[in-house]
């Protein structure tokens, strides 16, 4: 269990991790600050630079977390924000991915909540500091601050004229 859980780890932290950093740099595929602006300008969002650096920043963040298996409640707060308002971007285009849809986004929500419900396991800094177990209550609290975060963004920086 405890490999299983330090893969999951591994591999959604790496890839929120690596999005973040095409969201503020030119690194793996991005298109730098610029570019990430550029997407929340596309999509209807206010904000500009700071938009996409706190994005691609919150990315950053949920994923080196959830890498090292480090505060795993906050990577999954982050994480829900984040993606909740990628959710929100994606919802008219319907659940699937190759429409894209919020298939993906709704995962990455999905799998730091569940991590934070079963603990990032033995291998972890969560369990290396004594902070395990997380209780039920956690997860719920986190994914709820997340998801809410996320609509309040979505509320304070969406321009309704430019998209519905």
């Amino acid at each position: 269990m405890n490999t299983g859980l330090l893969i999951l780890r591994l591999a959604v932290g790496l890839l929120y991790a690596g999005h973040g950093i095409q969201k503020v740099s030119h690194r793996l595929g991005g298109h730098g600050i610029e570019g990430g602006a550029a997407e929340f300008a596309a999509d209807g969002f206010r904000g500009g630079r700071l938009t996409a650096a706190a994005a691609g920043g919150g990315q950053i963040t949920a994923g080196l977390l959830l890498c090292t298996g480090a505060l795993t409640p906050l990577a999954a707060t982050i994480a829900a924000g984040v993606m909740t308002v990628a959710v929100t971007v994606k919802r008219r285009n319907g659940l699937w991915v190759q429409n894209d849809g919020y298939e993906y986004p709704l995962m990455l929500i999905i799998l730091p909540a569940v991590l934070t419900l079963t603990g990032p396991g033995r291998w972890s800094l969560d369990q290396a500091t004594g902070l395990l177990p997380w209780t039920p209550w956690w997860t719920a609290a986190a994914i709820g601050l997340g998801i809410t975060s996320g609509l309040a963004t979505r509320t304070l920086l969406h321009r309704p004229d430019l998209h519905s």
